[in-house]
């Protein structure tokens, strides 16, 4: 690869050329103190822009918005846009007055807020006015003005309260102001910049870390290598074992000096998963065999991070958070020349500084060449990376590992939901301050039940099933009081320590009213009523939940700021199910690589029975003796996948009754981490052991039992979501979206066949590896599901074809 990839050079920006944010100047330079991310809400990225243009709407018409200023100071080019300029000093209405002779050229930079401005920290109102008074002093240079006025305007979007603070500046005062910021940043960015160069040449001549590769992984990697030199995203779908890793990683760090690539970012839905992208990382060497020179940085979970999960993020609480800008220049330095900064890394600098490590991490993500972290580090809706993406104008590409599972995911990070019988429960251990919004919260719920129940005419019995409301548009009974809530919840955090009960309120209230502003087609809202009696008298208690159906209307504008994007996964077919739903380019190609793996290693069987609810009591005799009659033909270790626990619990004691002599285990509701390592252990500690398992958990994917540690998978269900009112709406919306013809498909066979072949690629792990895969239901007979499975199964002609029994 190495040979057709020096004819394909192209020249680039050089490092040198490239404008930093004046965002980035000032979050570098201009930050001082300790951190003060208390526990006050904040607007999403999508409500900030939304404030923003509610505030530029209402100036003049010489009002110029997302105004771009450029300069350069000591060497360093600086890039940034003010919120809005006026060249004639546009009065808003109920400004202070000027006269036209006094009115000087104006700069606005405008900062979104919830609740009182009094508690935003004195360093973060430093910092907004460093950022405004660095767009002065790019203007006043341009222009040759004498001096310019500069207006700080927070705006409170919960209560469309505008807070302006105005001063006047000369010329001559905001240069030095820039002068300092500069002198500060000037040494890093010479060291950045060098490092830059030094990554890339040593990229340019990377080594593959083996002396071949594997069978199909050069394919892969050059399918991966050309669709970033084309800026072209790619769903590749390669088979487990073909180290789709590693020959993804390689050819993306290839590309980076090649396309002037800024950052690669490695995301997975899995711990494991990013476990396994740092192994891979770990192989790739430098020049000399040394340590490559790439800043490669490893993201966790806050709750994972944090060494004081109990205190809030602010310097008054926290003993890590007080001081950290003031120690973050030391402990930046000796994270930037350590290179490997995975989780234990920036433990260990964090402690030899004393500083947080979550944010520490936070703060090395500007300046690491990879990140492997979470997918929702770039997809959700206060995504780090994206936003960083954005400030920097980075020249990105997201690799996505076990893609498949971004479709669920990103639902989930779109989806939020309120129930009252939470907020009754905080209510009863809130403090006496808060018992009055409390009260006037469940006024309005009781609103709310009311309003939809007469308007659906429906008469709710007591003790009868939960009713469930689908509404065209979210209600709005409970907003007043929500917002209510969350100001004073967020007031009396910033005196008192938080609880979990009111913590759990506050962020279900913003993520669901945050949600709501962008309620549309992509997603279905329901409240659900439910009624009891409690003595004599009747009782009724609600949850209203916004679920998203389609998440390519919130994807699409991630992948459209990539550079481009590789998503990877033994299970990406059909492609255009997973393009249509997680809002791909047009331009994005696919491709599957061949399987390195033979029908010949499989014994492949379908088993004629039902497994559809009304037959699974029928089917427990049949599946059993096919389970009992492979055990004694050979004993190993077997697993059965089920289609839920309570089908795995029936199969499971009428096994156990009838073989009582064969070893069992099963997997139960909500085991921790370590219950499902010891799960897995005793596969890859002993044999002759059958394992009960759910389809679509924990151990249907993302696990590795070669060789002898699984000999055998069966699988008692196609897999299919239930047909609930829930996914025959979700088959209604996408059937508008994309068609009826796609409607089931998309629904619940393409979803359900995904986990079944997932489940059962934990059989063949290596070349070498043999076993069974008995698919326990008749409807794996029909050709057109035998056409969504893995063509390696039965494709070679001196095989064993599929056998039904």
């Amino acid at each position: 690869m190495k040979q057709e990839l020096k004819h394909q050079l192209k020249p680039e920006l050089k490092p040198e050329q490239i404008a930093i944010a004046v965002r980035t100047l000032c979050e570098f330079a201009a930050r001082l103190g300790s951190l003060e991310h208390s526990y006050t809400p904040s607007p999403t990225a999508i409500e900030g822009m939304a404030g923003h243009k509610k505030i530029q709407g209402r100036r003049g018409p010489d009002y110029q918005a997302e105004y771009l200023l450029t300069g350069d100071c000591l060497g360093i080019t600086l890039r940034g846009r003010a919120d809005g300029y006026e060249a004639k000093g546009y009065q808003a209405k109920g400004y202070q007055e000027y006269s036209e002779q006094t009115l000087t050229p104006l700069l606005e930079e405008i900062k979104t807020h919830r609740g009182e401005i009094s508690r935003l920290g004195e360093g973060q109102r430093q910092l907004h006015w460093a950022q405004l008074k660095v767009y002065g002093a790019l203007l006043c240079a341009r222009d040759q003005l004498a001096q310019v006025r500069l207006r700080l305007l927070y705006y409170d979007i919960g209560k469309d309260l505008e807070t302006p603070l105005e001063e006047t500046w000369e010329h001559a005062e905001l240069e030095s102001f820039l002068h300092d910021l500069c002198t500060r940043y000037q040494d890093w960015h010479q060291q950045e910049q060098a490092h830059r160069v030094k990554r890339d040449q040593s990229l340019i001549s990377l080594a593959f870390p083996f002396a071949d590769f594997r069978t199909h992984q050069r394919h892969l990697s050059e399918t991966v290598y050309k669709a970033i030199s084309r800026a072209q995203s790619l769903q590749l779908e390669a088979p487990t074992g073909i180290g789709k890793t590693l020959g993804v990683a390689y050819p993306a760090l290839m590309a980076m000096p090649r396309r002037g690539l800024d950052r690669l970012f490695m995301l997975s839905a899995r711990t494991t998963g990013r476990q396994l992208m740092l192994d891979s990382l770990s192989k790739l060497k430098g020049p000399d065999d040394g340590l490559l020179p790439v800043r490669i940085l490893e993201l966790t979970a806050r709750d994972k991070a944090c060494l004081h999960t109990d205190l809030a993020c602010h310097g008054e609480s926290c003993p890590l958070a007080s001081g950290f800008f003031d120690k973050l220049p030391k402990a930046r330095q000796a994270a930037a020349n350590r290179y490997w900064l995975d989780q234990t890394s920036i433990n260990e600098i964090a402690a030899e500084h004393q500083l947080c490590p979550y944010y520490l991490a936070q703060e090395m993500a500007r300046w690491s060449d990879v990140v492997v972290g979470d997918v929702n580090h770039y997809f959700d809706q206060q995504a780090l990376l994206f936003g960083l993406s954005q400030q920097n104008e980075w020249r990105s590409v997201p690799l996505i590992d076990e893609a498949h599972n971004l479709i669920e995911r990103a639902r989930g990070m779109y989806s939020a939901a309120l129930n009252q019988a939470q907020f009754s429960a905080a209510a009863k251990a809130a403090p006496a301050s808060l018992k009055k919004t409390f009260t006037a919260l469940q006024r309005a719920w009781k609103r709310l039940i009311s309003a939809h129940e007469l308007a659906d005419s429906v008469a709710v019995k007591v003790g009868a099933e939960p009713q469930n409301h689908q509404l065209s548009t979210v209600p709005t009974e409970l907003n007043g009081a929500l917002q209510r809530l969350i100001g004073e919840i967020t007031e009396h955090f910033s005196e008192f320590s938080p609880t979990p009960e009111l913590q759990a309120v506050l962020f279900d209230s913003l993520a669901f009213l945050k949600l709501a502003e962008q309620f549309g087609e992509h997603s279905l809202c329901t409240l659900e009523v439910r009624t009891w009696t409690a003595g004599s008298k009747p009782r009724q208690s609600a949850s209203l939940a916004l679920q998203n159906l389609i998440p390519a209307d919130f994807l699409a504008p991630r992948f459209a700021h990539a550079e481009a994007a590789i998503l990877f996964s033994a299970t990406l077919s059909p492609a255009r199910y997973y393009h249509d739903l997680l809002g791909l380019p047009d331009s994005t190609c696919g491709q599957t690589i061949a399987s390195p793996f033979s029908a010949q290693q499989l014994q492949l069987n379908v088993l004629n029975v039902s497994t559809r609810f009304k037959d699974r009591a029928r089917s427990l005799p049949a599946i059993s003796q096919r389970i009992a009659a492979h055990y004694q033909a050979k004993a190993g270790n077997y697993l059965v996948y089920l289609s839920s626990f309570a089908y795995l619990k029936q199969l499971q004691d009428y096994f156990q009754n009838q073989h009582p002599s064969l070893p069992c285990i099963a997997q139960t509701s909500g085991m921790s981490e370590a219950e499902r390592l010891a799960f897995i252990e005793r596969f890859r500690n002993g044999r002759g052991l059958v394992g009960f398992a759910v389809l679509g958990g924990a151990f249907s994917e993302g696990i590795d039992l070669p060789g002898d540690d699984l000999v055998g998978v069966f699988i008692a269900t196609l897999g299919l979501p239930p047909f609930d009112d829930y996914h025959q709406q979700l088959a209604q919306r996408l059937a508008a979206r994309f068609g009826s013809d796609q409607s089931y498909a998309y629904t619940y066979l393409y979803p359900g066949l995904r986990k079944v072949i997932q489940a059962a690629g934990r059989l063949i792990r290596t070349p070498d590896d043999t076993g069974v895969i008995e698919l326990m239901d008749d409807r794996f007979n029909s050709p057109d599901i035998q056409r969504l499975l893995p063509t390696w199964w039965t494709e070679n002609a001196h095989s064993q074809a599929m056998r039904s029994i």
